[in-house]
């Protein structure tokens, strides 16, 4: 089964810069850890205080709190803004 973790964060103003900061210590820190697993980071359009991060995963079972990665990533992104942490499973045909 495929699935995956979406991450959005939204930081306010000035947190921005914070939010690069971080964005780059945990996207390295996450490379490391997570060498199987596919990590996708966006931007939004016209707005560089939203983040959005996506974790794909392919396993037997989505775990329904989130992986343990993802679980990391949100606690450490909710000292920059709103974090919203959310688990989408792939519809197999």
């Amino acid at each position: 089964m495929k699935w995956a973790e979406v991450i959005m964060v939204r930081s306010a103003g000035s947190r921005a810069e914070i939010l690069d900061a971080t964005l780059q210590d945990l996207i390295n820190e996450v490379a490391k850890k997570a060498e199987h697993e596919a990590i996708r980071v966006f931007r939004r359009e016209k707005l560089d205080s939203d983040i959005c991060i996506v974790l794909f995963h392919n396993a037997k079972k989505a775990r329904a709190g989130g992986s343990p990665l993802g679980l990391h990533l949100v606690a450490a992104l909710k000292e920059v803004g709103l974090v919203n942490h959310t688990i989408w499973i792939e519809i197999e045909r």
